[in-house]
């Protein structure tokens, strides 16, 4: 079997959230979708705290103050 890899990292570009996930745009337009369950001060976080985020490391994390929240993009690919 072949496996298509690319080896090329891409840094997170913009941020958004439904009811259940967050959802990361990459800068080379991939997305990915996670499920807001895995971080618990996320999930109970209000609607104002979720959207008071900034992009850490040129996009290769997500910060939240106010939750004391970081979450390292990398991990969430692997």
């Amino acid at each position: 079997m072949n496996t298509l890899t690319n080896n090329k990292s891409s840094n997170a570009v913009d941020l958004s959230f439904s009811k259940d996930f967050i959802k990361i745009t990459f800068e080379d337009a991939r997305q990915l979708s996670v499920p807001l369950e895995w971080f618990p001060r996320l999930r109970n976080a209000s609607k104002e705290d979720l959207n008071n985020w900034r992009f850490i490391g040129d996009g290769e994390g997500i910060h939240w103050e106010s939750l004391d929240e970081d979450i390292l993009i990398e991990n969430l690919l692997i």
